[in-house]
């Protein structure tokens, strides 16, 4: 084996290493952004569920008649 093709052995065997030492932080990368929008994501959806609940109580406490009374769950009877 000549000293140029064992060079070109070792050059080739270190690009197709990087190569994939590449696409393995890459996909490292690719599932951490992903995880970290899920999170960003569902946390809004809290935020958004929290801002309409608290709509919803400040309408009801608005209501005349409505303050203080709780209403059964649906499908069971008013046992007040």
């Amino acid at each position: 084996m000549s000293e140029f093709e064992r060079r070109k052995d070792q050059l080739q065997e270190s690009v197709q290493s990087t190569a994939g030492l590449a696409g393995r932080v890459t996909m490292i990368i690719t599932d951490a952004v992903g995880s970290i929008t899920r999170e960003i994501g569902e946390w809004i959806s809290d935020g958004i569920e929290m801002q309409d609940a608290a709509r919803a109580a400040r309408r009801d406490a608005d209501e005349p008649g409505t303050a203080g009374a709780e209403t059964p769950p649906q499908g069971e009877p008013d046992r007040g």
